[in-house]
Formats: structure tokens, C-alpha cells, sequence
């Protein structure tokens, strides 16, 4: 069983790498080469589309123009990660603090407001992406980076995460603290953010997997092109940049990979340890 349950794995890990894979190979071969390969997709030739592995002619020529004749990329880049970091930043300051209230009142307004929580979390964009256009259009807000960044200050999801990591934090210790005079910020920002700090920052990689990626929000509020983030951008594809599509889909991804490569430990100490003590409080 172990044997068939690590070949299940390492296929589905092949999978799961195996577009990066396409990707990383596809920026280092050139446009005749990719269009012989894949042109009948964009119909460029006749039959089936073919790939390999190895390119017949490996050029840089795709990544140098990508960083040294498309100003555009910069833009959509620093978009991205003007619109990411700020998102960032707004939820440590509006989620950390909601998480920990509502991880510590035990009422049943803060069980009701929870429960909503959870429902708004349960909701795609899709059903909230009109309600959420007129507000924002009313605020004047369409068409700006804050109709992408206010939303996602206020996402439920990582209240959800972060409240999960602050329910693991001791009364005992909260009592202590007490008695030694400690009032409430205190308690919450020298024990309960130490604590839960693993939790807290599970939920900034994963915000920043999924803000980094975003497509719908951009589409729907974003109108002007020089306001777009990179993950809504790609060259026109045709015969003569298909390269060039690939290149910006490489460095596109880069940051991402980066921060998962980074983050993993971390992510992974942080989600094993709220699955624990959510198996440790269905076995009491």
C-alpha cells in the first residue's frame, strides 16, 4: 500500500509541475520552433499539435526582449505587487485583530458574526461580483487598484485561518498574563500573536498565492489595460510572439514559486498544526 500510495503521489506531483514544465521549455525555444510545434492551435498549420522536451535550438532571445524591450511587463509587475503588498498589509492590520477578537469572545454574537464569516467565506466572486460592482462604483472606485485592494482587506479567509491558529493559545497563559497585570493589547500582541504567528503567516502565503493570481476582479473593475496586473496580461498570440507569451508567462509565475519555495515550511508547520487541534478537540 505504501508503495502504490508514493507512485499516486509522485505521478500526481509530475501533473501538477509538468505546465511550469512547459512553460520554462517553451521560453527558451523560438517562434519558428514553437510554431511548427503548436501553430495548428492558433492556426498557424495544418494537423495535430505536437511538444518536446528538449529544444532543437535553445535561444534566450524570448526572455531578453521580455526584460529589455517590453516596458509593459514592468508596469503590470509593479501593479501586481503594489496591489498584493497593500492587500497585505490591510489584512494585518483589519484580519489579525478581527481573528483574535473573535477567537476570544466566546458569546453568541461573536458565534453568530463567526458563522457569517464562514457563509461569506463559502461565496465565489461570482455571486458577490455585482453587489460588490455598484458599491464600488458608487464609492468611485472602479477603474482604480482600490476596487482590487479593498475587497481583499476585508476578505473572510484569513480571519478563518487566523482564527483557527489563536484558539490553539492557552488560557493558562492568557490567565497569567492577567494576574501579572497584562491588559487586553498586551495579551494580544505579546501572546497571542507570537502564538498564532505560524498561523498568520500561513494565511499571508496563501493570500498571496491567490492575490497574486487573480483574474475575475481585474477583468471586472479594471477597464484601463496600464492598470492590470500581470495575471490578466499576456501578449496577443499569434505566429510572431508566441515566445514572447511564454517568456511572460514564466516571469509571470516566478514570484509565486518563490514564495511558496520560501513559505512551505512554514505553511505547512502552520495548516498541520490547526488540523491537529481540530483532531484534538473531535477526540475529546
Amino acid at each position: 500500500m505504501k508503495l502504490i500510495a508514493r507512485l499516486i503521489a509522485v505521478i500526481g506531483a509530475m501533473i501538477c509541475v509538468l505546465p511550469v514544465l512547459v512553460i520554462i521549455i517553451g521560453s527558451l525555444m523560438g517562434n519558428a520552433e514553437l510554431t511548427s510545434l503548436i501553430g495548428p492551435i492558433f492556426d498557424e498549420g495544418e494537423g495535430y499539435a505536437t511538444w518536446r522536451f528538449i529544444p532543437l535550438y535553445p535561444t534566450f532571445q524570448n526572455l531578453i526582449e521580455l526584460l529589455l524591450d517590453t516596458p509593459e511587463y514592468y508596469i503590470l509587475f509593479w501593479n501586481s505587487m503594489k496591489v498584493v503588498a497593500t492587500i497585505a498589509i490591510g489584512q494585518l492590520v483589519f484580519a489579525v485583530p478581527a481573528a483574535w477578537g473573535l477567537a476570544r469572545y466566546k458569546g453568541k454574537f461573536g458565534k453568530v458574526i463567526y458563522t457569517v464569516y464562514i457563509f461569506c467565506m463559502l461565496l465565489p466572486f461570482q455571486v458577490t461580483m455585482v453587489s460588490q460592482y455598484i458599491v464600488l462604483n458608487s464609492m468611485s472606485l472602479i477603474n482604480t487598484h482600490l476596487s482590487l485592494i479593498l475587497p481583499m482587506v476585508f476578505s473572510t479567509f484569513p480571519v478563518f485561518i487566523m482564527y483557527n491558529s489563536f484558539e490553539q493559545v492557552p488560557e493558562e497563559v492568557m490567565e497569567a498574563a492577567k494576574l501579572d497585570g497584562a491588559g487586553s493589547f498586551r495579551l494580544f500582541l505579546n501572546i497571542g500573536v507570537p502564538i498564532a504567528g505560524e498561523g498568520i503567516a500561513s494565511a499571508m502565503i496563501l493570500g498571496f498565492l491567490e492575490y497574486w493570481n487573480m483574474i475575475e476582479q481585474p477583468v471586472a473593475f479594471i477597464k484601463e489595460k496600464s492598470l492590470w496586473t500581470l495575471s490578466v496580461y499576456l501578449p496577443e498570440f499569434n505566429s510572431g510572439n508566441i515566445g514572447s507569451a511564454f517568456a511572460f508567462s514564466l516571469f509571470s509565475i516566478i514570484p509565486a514559486l518563490l514564495v511558496f519555495i520560501l513559505g512551505r515550511n512554514v505553511l505547512i508547520s502552520g495548516l498541520s498544526i490547526e488540523g491537529g487541534a481540530g483532531n484534538g478537540k473531535d477526540n475529546s
